[in-house]
């Protein structure tokens, strides 16, 4: 329940912010048109709200994890609190009256509002719609750099909602001061004053590997005090002080959390990673931020099934070098790749499960072994799976796929475990 307190906050707020204006609406004073105006406002306040939200969630607050079940869950509860603002943007829009004759300044920034937010978000559909990449330079940080704009048109919104000619309601329009405050002051803290608040930590990297022809292994060592590193599987931000490399992406951590270094496992799969693989030298300095997440098998059942797909083997590799005293669940661990050179550290997995009774670990090439199969799994756990926690990370297909299949197979949905590293 209480991964799932931040969401019904949210959705309780925007129900109350209905509410508000339902029982206090404006006052009708003789307006024209009041039922267009008045159903414009209630919408218009919640677009306000629902992007306030999205605000905050973009500050990364670690403190706020545990009340939406990690970083990756707050993702996808920002991507659909702005996605309904942005729909509902809409339906403002053709509920209020607008006369092209008698334009106000509200009108004005309302426009310059609407049609920002919609340069800013439909690049991130680029990915599915090619034409609009080149807004973004085709690239993550591309993306990064244009959305960084959106708090400048959530404050022209706000500014239209006082400015436009519309009937007054104290009550509603103070209740909606709320979360102005919150969206703006989100925003200022993104941009402006979070870098004295956040821990950016140096670090330098220490040792730069290839295990295979498109995957490095970098081994970062901390200047000075480390990043709290709570338990395996966790992730982190990392920056290169190096040209093409200075940006933040999101890493999963395939290091223990006891040791004094940390290790990222980086497949060549994009611009940025291909750059890394070609280019990283030891010596380079980096800032990391972190870590993030509770992908943590230690938090549930004891009988368990991992799936790991191509490089999303990193964090199982965490709870593998996580064991100090031996494992204290029943683990079948599958480990898919295409073909046997992309399987990563595959002899360390091997000698966990040597050392491991309980650990059962199969390397699985789909080449040459056919694709690995929920059918396949259900059977090698002896038919009846339904007690299992399942924990996966892999290519999202991948993982949907499985989800679906596992919940066929009649394991409940709060018992499939997963990280969403799509954070655009």
């Amino acid at each position: 329940m209480k991964k799932k307190l931040g969401n019904l906050i949210i959705i309780v707020l925007v129900i109350l912010t209905i509410a508000v204006w339902l029982v206090f609406p404006p006052a009708r004073d003789g307006v024209e048109n009041y039922e267009r105006y008045y159903v414009g406002m209630m919408l218009g306040s919640t677009v306000i709200a629902l992007m306030s939200f999205s605000l905050f969630l973009s500050t990364r607050p670690k403190w706020a994890e545990p009340y939406f079940g990690g970083l990756d869950k707050m993702y996808m509860t920002h991507r659909r609190t702005s996605t309904s603002a942005f729909l509902l943007m809409f339906v403002h829009l053709l509920s209020v009256p607008i006369s092209i004759m008698n334009l106000h300044l509200g009108n004005y920034l309302a426009m310059a509002s609407f049609l920002g937010i919609i340069a800013i978000v439909l690049p991130t559909l680029a990915p599915r719609i090619p034409f609009l990449s080149k807004l973004t330079g085709s690239d993550y940080e591309g993306w990064k750099k244009l959305h960084r704009y959106i708090g400048v048109f959530f404050i022209l919104g706000y500014l239209h909602s006082i400015t436009v000619n519309a009937p007054t309601t104290k009550i509603a329009i103070n209740w909606n001061q709320i979360f102005v405050f919150l969206g703006i002051g989100s925003y200022l803290y993104t941009e402006v004053f979070g870098r004295f608040f956040k821990k950016y930590v140096p670090y330098t990297v220490e040792a730069v590997n290839h295990p295979n022809n498109s995957t490095t292994e970098v081994v970062l060592r901390a200047k000075g005090q480390p990043i709290k590193h709570a338990h395996a599987g966790q992730f982190l931000f990392v920056r290169f002080k190096e040209k093409g490399l200075d940006e933040s992406h999101p890493f999963t951590i395939s290091s223990a959390p006891h040791e004094d270094v940390l290790r990222l496992t980086i497949k060549a799969s994009g611009n940025f990673t291909r750059h890394l693989f070609a280019n990283l030298k030891v010596g380079t300095s980096a800032i990391v931020e972190g870590a993030y997440g509770m992908f943590n098998y230690k938090m549930t059942g004891e009988k368990q099934i991992w799936v790991a797909g191509g490089i999303g083997v990193t964090p199982f590799l965490s709870f593998l070098r996580d064991l100090k005293t031996g494992l204290t669940h029943d683990v079948d661990f599958y480990y898919t790749v295409r073909h046997p050179e992309e399987a990563v550290f595959k002899d360390e997995i091997e000698a966990a499960a040597k050392q491991n009774s309980r650990l059962k670990a199969r390397i699985r090439f789909s080449s040459t072994d056919g694709s690995l199969t929920v059918d396949e799994i259900v059977r090698n756990a002896g038919g009846d799976i339904r007690e299992h926690h399942v924990y996966m990370c892999g290519p999202l297909p991948m993982v949907q796929a499985f989800e679906k299949k596992f919940m066929e197979a009649g394991v409940p949905a709060g018992n499939i475990h997963f990280e969403e590293f799509n954070f655009r």
